[in-house]
């Protein structure tokens, strides 16, 4: 798969999901508010902030989610620290980040579709919030220098990557010595079948482009990271499975019951060592 195809596939449907959003016709995908999950359409994207995260950003932030978890809750977030958010999309975790870390700290928001900086841009504005930046940027180039950032969070972004080693230098060297990775992201268990990983449609939806973790922590490790970590959040099972592979058009009833169990959704840790050797 090129890598400029995915590319400009993932800058096409976030940007159509930006002015969607923006146009006042809907969330990005049904779902995402909390306690919404009676008829959700996407069982990774749905039901991932609480109604304390949910009540302290704006409307069209909540609604552009489009992520398959909470890592500005998992990430331990401590007041004064910069927090930089690859792939920020709407700016949710941007914003929640930017409450955690407190006036002192600082929370960058990279992403690549001005549909979505725009975006981000007013939910920005909405919250009030004086200490968030978003840059325009690809995750593969992160527009920071090094050893400026004390974490790195992101939401479901990484895996829509076509160069994940690449992506996790980059995270790697922007950290500062000490500095933590801590993302949510969607990870595959065992063989996933050969239908999924082409589809570029279940590109963009978080799936096929989805490592393994043992390839995860490979990769983390070939980049320099230590305390690998890598913990289960969500499992998807057959019924899970059937929902997003029927909206991407796939014969769902004869892929879900391969796919039971082998897509979860993992809070990813690491950390970028206090002393290079």
């Amino acid at each position: 798969m090129p890598l400029e195809n995915i590319k400009d596939t993932v800058r096409e449907k976030y940007g159509e999901a930006a002015k969607r959003i923006s146009s006042g016709k809907g969330s990005a995908c049904c779902g995402t508010s909390p306690g919404s999950a009676e008829g959700c359409c996407d069982p990774i994207t749905s039901n991932l902030y609480g109604e304390s995260d949910a009540s302290v950003v704006p409307e069209a932030a909540l609604q552009a989610s489009l992520g398959c978890g909470n890592p500005t809750a998992l990430a331990k977030l401590q007041p004064g620290e910069t927090v930089l958010d690859l792939g920020s999309g709407g700016g949710i975790d941007v914003l929640l980040s930017a409450r955690r870390v407190g006036p002192e700290g600082k929370a960058f928001g990279l992403d690549m579709t001005d549909e979505m900086l725009a975006l981000a841009e007013e939910n920005k504005r909405k919250s009030g919030l004086t200490n968030v930046e978003f840059l325009k940027g690809e995750i593969e180039n992160i527009p920071l220098p090094d050893n400026s950032v004390n974490v790195i969070v992101s939401n479901c972004v990484i895996n829509l990557s076509g160069d994940k080693d690449r992506v996790l230098r980059e995270a790697f060297r922007v950290l500062k010595p000490g500095g933590r990775f801590a993302i949510s992201d969607v990870v595959t268990r065992g063989v996933v079948p050969a239908e999924i990983r082409k589809s570029m449609e279940l590109w963009v939806g978080c799936v096929a482009g989805a490592l393994s973790d043992t390839d995860y922590r490979q990769k983390l490790a070939a980049a320099g990271f230590e305390a690998i970590e890598i913990e289960e959040t969500r499992v998807y099972d057959a019924k899970d499975a059937h929902e997003f592979l029927r909206a991407a058009g796939v014969d769902a009833d004869a892929i879900a019951p391969k796919v039971e169990d082998k897509f979860i959704s993992a809070f990813v840790r690491a950390r970028k060592p206090q002393r290079l050797s």
